[in-house]
């Protein structure tokens, strides 16, 4: 597993989110459904099993600006 970043990416990953909140597997899935099934507080797009969160909604959010 590589532990660096694109910074040109629009979307984020399940994995990349979970790297960036240093939280677990299990934990990081249970939470993005949630987040999904609300929208709130970043937007999360799911395709098919596979969740994809824009990268500026969810930076908002970290750093408490939304």
């Amino acid at each position: 597993m590589e532990n660096t970043f694109d910074i040109s990416k629009k979307v984020y990953d399940a994995e990349d989110i979970q790297k960036l909140l240093g939280i677990g597997r299990t934990k990081t899935y249970e939470f993005l459904d949630e987040v999904y099934q609300k929208q709130k507080p970043f937007r999360v797009i799911k395709i098919g099993k596979s969740y994809r969160i824009p990268c500026v909604s969810f930076e908002k959010w970290l750093s408490g600006e939304e």
